[in-house]
């Protein structure tokens, strides 16, 4: 195994002393978590009857994935949930975000959930409550039942989704803490069905947007269903939130940020928050049809008051007029040279191991869009997935032996984040109640198969052994610091 280190620009004794001082300024009662997705991390794809998801057979299609490999085995937390419990035991935080397994509890994407998924989750259950922690459950992260056919181009599956939501809401609506419905419906939307560089690979470009309004109508059923349900946690929704530039001030360049700012982030804050979808930008009123025409009876639906809103961040966007392939954030598409605009570089900023900016003064900006565009319509907000991958690997520690793996650049960079997040949600008035850090574990990384680390606790995927990183070290002594 390569030994590669990451380490940041400030040394342990600062980085400590800025834990300790980050922790003292979190707001009262803010809750510390960290986040996982089922299908990047339980693996098991083949046991008790679990039905296939796109994301496996996508995987099984040659060149989607960097390095080949498939989440038969993922992390193995399926086989190996109570010392990852453990492991979220020992570092003091508040809350365990996860997802179910929609195919393995409904093979067909339809009917009664099976026991061996349910027995499953009822365990994982079972050890939080022991440990202490609590729970904010995700019922659908990209895994769509690939028995659903066309899946979330099909209005179909909102409703199928409605059923699974009420089922799980009847089944466990007693245990969970929090729920969230859909995560990042605008990178399904983009991503697997406009660009095809995820699961189910579909390039439809812009004829990719029914795709988008069937999830928020899924979204808006499972709200419905899980109040139905008599569920006692809050409800919410999940979306990748990407502040955009342009490129220059030229009129091309802020034509087009403006329609990629609509397309990744209004639609799906508008629609939800507010009950309707944004007007489209001069000139691009043709490409939103499909959702110019949506019922008003689905807009009502989706725009039900929601507990709380989720926002995912990684990176800003700079769009640049013309078509290009090279800088695409998921990772380069031949699709995307039919589009009128292209993804930008960022020299200005330094770039995560995936060739991403980090730029954490982002962050605060998406704080302040979403009090800006919504106001009182806001509910309280989570940042509820922050993290990064570098090429951090173990190594043992001079003259103990011990294994470390010292990843002093995602120390610094949840650092920075964490402390953009809670001055920038102060200033603008944003409610933040919360902080995720992306990811527990190293985990199958969609198209990036293994080839990307971003957990704080290191995943051997030959022997599947856990090693907390420094970033573990150090994300526990700003959970004790409060």
């Amino acid at each position: 195994m390569a030994r590669i280190t990451t380490s940041g620009a400030g040394s342990p004794d600062e980085r400590r002393a800025f834990a300790r001082d980050l922790g003292g300024r979190l707001p009262e009662g803010f809750e510390l978590g960290v986040t996982t997705s089922a299908f990047q991390i339980e693996g098991a794809t083949h046991e008790g009857g679990r039905g296939e998801s796109v994301w496996d057979a996508f995987s099984q299609e040659a060149g989607r994935i960097a390095d080949g490999s498939t989440a038969d085995r993922a992390a193995d937390h399926f086989h190996r949930m109570p010392e990852d419990v453990a492991l979220m035991q020992g570092l003091g935080i508040d809350t365990y975000r996860f997802s179910f397994s929609w195919p393995r509890l409904q093979a067909e994407g339809r009917g009664a959930l099976r026991s061996s998924g349910t027995d499953f989750y009822e365990r994982l259950l079972d050890r939080l409550d022991a440990a202490g922690i609590r729970s904010f459950a995700t019922l659908f992260h990209w895994d769509t039942p690939a028995a659903l056919g066309p899946g979330w181009f099909s209005r179909d599956t909102a409703l199928r989704f409605g059923d699974y939501a009420f089922a799980l809401g009847e089944r466990f609506g007693d245990r969970i803490g929090r729920w969230a419905t859909i995560e990042e419906p605008a990178t399904v939307t983009f991503a697997g069905h406009a660009i095809g560089v995820h699961a189910p690979g579909a390039t439809r470009l812009f004829n990719a947007l029914p795709v988008a309004h069937h999830q928020l109508l899924g979204h808006g059923l499972a709200v419905q269903a899980l109040r139905a349900a008599g569920v006692q946690g809050g409800i919410g929704i999940v979306n990748a939130h990407s502040p955009v530039v342009p490129e220059t001030d030229s009129d091309a360049d802020t034509a087009f940020a403006e329609l990629y700012d609509v397309l990744q982030n209004r639609v799906y804050a508008d629609a939800v928050l507010l009950g309707r979808y944004p007007q489209p930008p001069e000139g691009f009123e043709a490409l939103f049809t499909a959702l110019a025409e949506a019922d008003p009876v689905d807009l009502a639906l989706i725009g039900q008051p929601l507990d709380f809103y989720g926002l995912n961040y990684r990176f800003p966007t700079k769009i640049a007029a013309g078509s290009g392939v090279a800088a695409t954030p998921d990772g380069g598409s031949a699709a995307m040279a039919s589009l009128p605009f292209h993804f930008a570089d960022w020299p200005e900023y330094p770039a995560s191991g995936s060739g991403d900016p980090i730029a954490p003064e982002f962050l605060g900006t998406a704080l302040r869009e979403l009090a800006e565009r919504y106001g009182s319509a806001l509910p309280p907000v989570f940042v509820t997935a922050n993290g990064v991958s570098f090429p951090d690997a173990v190594e043992l520690e001079e003259g103990t032996g011990t294994p470390r793996v010292h990843d002093g650049l995602r120390i610094d960079y949840l650092a920075r984040h964490l402390d953009e997040a809670v001055g920038a949600a102060a200033s603008a008035g944003v409610d933040l109640r919360g902080y995720f850090v992306r990811s527990l574990l190293d985990d199958f990384g969609w198209e990036a198969g293994f080839t990307r680390r971003s957990g704080i606790v290191h995943v051997d995927f030959d022997e599947f052994t856990r090693k907390p990183k420094d970033s573990f070290a150090w994300l526990r002594l700003l959970a004790e610091s409060r």
